[in-house]
């Protein structure tokens, strides 16, 4: 699955890093009309990671950049950027600007965070994007700004900027909903409404793909209910957390929502058998199902309802004139301390929100020439979009907020369980009705206690 593939960019560890030198691409990004041989003196170097959207977009940024302010810059790019830009680092030699996310193997960037050897570019948000007149932080969308993944020592500063980023949401056929004239619920109270109403067509509310799914659900779930703040102290584990009242209402809600839940579903949530519990959607056996950007492409090929269209929508508010939240993926760029020329690697940092820059990621294209758009989290970026698309990254747009982070590493080795075990897991015993949610809630208080006391620092 996708996911995974997605997932394996914000899972955060705490190895100790192994640096080996390397071969890496590396070239200067020239500007309109120079040659790549010219020169980087009072330039900056930019260290990106070659991903599957390729390297030729960030030659066409740095070029771009360099062209608007007269910044030099020559690019590092490589697949496996720790070791080439490693060694030097080590000698006191570091790239200008990193693009790199945490949550890799070597985990690089979180050993910059843990050492404080990152630069704050809370003073980027105020600066206004080169070539244009707005701020940095009126074309970033709302959250982007305020989780741990960019904010990480929690004192209300910016040191990690973000980039790159996949939505996740309630996944759904608006074709259905457009045929049964059926209103998207706006909070937890309409979204029962609608599932009584679709029970007597013999239509389910709610089907998962598997429970590893619920990661991204849980998440956003947490942010509705109690905002940053609680989500913060659930994803640390906080001693008394799951006794709060906060945390009464986020398990009210998936336990209820459980009993909404296709029969089948139950069975089907595997690595093999998932596509037929997302079969249901397509089908018009079950509503929502919560997914990501990805799903398009993997059903692309699966039978569908007449009149079938994609719906993407945030989970609802749990009351209101609530917040509705939607979760995120997505990748960070930052400034080690070590950086020789941090204002114009501020400067280049404000680029990257640039609607040129935004652009060129969005046109990427991977080795194989294919399309391999890396959207940036910019508001009003759906409208340069197009199809399915336009929809899915608009739902920023649209008065939904960004849910970003996760639970915090823990020592699993001494635990001797997983996050999704103790969390996400048994939701399937929950919609077969092997298990109640008094249960259920005994088994994650159990494990917090542990979990906090072998977090990973």
């Amino acid at each position: 699955m996708k996911k995974k593939k997605i997932l394996s960019i914000l899972l955060v560890s705490a190895m100790t890093v192994s640096m080996f030198a390397g071969c890496g691409k590396k070239q200067e990004a020239p500007a309109e009309g120079e040659s790549s041989g010219d020169s980087k003196e009072g330039g900056i170097t930019v260290a990106a990671i070659e991903t599957a959207y390729g390297s030729k977009m960030w030659e066409d940024v740095c070029a771009a950049f360099t062209e608007e302010t007269g910044v030099k810059v020559e690019l590092i790019t490589d697949k496996n950027l720790e070791d080439v830009i490693g060694p030097s680092m080590q000698a006191g030699d570091y790239p200008d600007v990193i693009h790199l996310a945490t949550g890799r193997e070597k985990a690089l960037t979180e050993t910059f965070i843990k050492d404080q050897n990152i630069v704050d570019i809370t003073d980027v948000l105020s600066m206004t994007v080169p070539g244009e007149s707005e701020k940095v932080g009126d074309k970033i969308a709302g959250g982007f700004t305020e989780t741990s993944l960019t904010n990480p020592y929690g004192d209300g500063k910016t040191y990690l900027a973000p980039m790159f980023y996949s939505p996740c949401g309630l996944f759904y056929n608006a074709g259905l909903m457009k045929e049964k004239g059926w209103e998207m619920p706006a909070t937890w109270d309409e979204m029962w409404e609608l599932g009584d109403k679709a029970k007597k067509e013999g239509i389910s509310l709610f089907t998962y793909p598997t429970t590893g799914y619920f990661d991204a659900f849980f998440y956003a779930l947490m942010y509705s209910v109690g905002g940053p703040e609680f989500f913060d102290k659930a994803t640390n584990y906080e001693e008394g957390i799951w006794d709060s009242e906060e945390a009464k209402t986020c398990f009210d809600i998936v336990s209820k929502l459980a009993s909404y839940t296709e029969p089948t579903t139950p069975s089907q949530a595997n690595d093999q058998d998932f596509t037929k519990n997302q079969q249901l959607v397509l089908d018009n056996k079950a509503l929502f199902m919560p997914n990501g950007t990805w799903i398009v492409g993997e059903m692309a090929e699966a039978p569908r309802a007449e009149g079938f269209e994609w719906g993407m929508t945030a989970l609802p508010a749990v009351k209101e004139g609530g917040d509705s939240y939607s979760y995120t993926w997505f990748e960070q760029a930052w400034i080690p301390g070590g950086a020789k020329n941090q204002d114009d690697a501020k400067q280049f940092v404000a680029f990257l929100y640039s609607d040129k820059a935004c652009e060129l990621f969005a046109g990427a294209v991977n080795a194989e020439g294919e399309p391999a758009p890396a959207i940036q989290p910019v508001l009003g970026i759906a409208d340069t979009l197009e199809g399915d698309n336009q929809m899915f990254y608009g739902i920023y747009d649209n008065g939904a907020k960004a849910a970003m982070g996760n639970f915090a590493a823990y020592d699993s080795g001494v635990v001797g369980v997983s996050n999704r075990e103790v969390w996400f897991d048994p939701v399937n015993s929950l919609v077969s009705g092997n298990i109640t949610e008094e249960e259920w809630i005994e088994g994650i208080k159990k494990n917090n206690d542990q979990m906090r006391e072998n977090l990973i620092k």
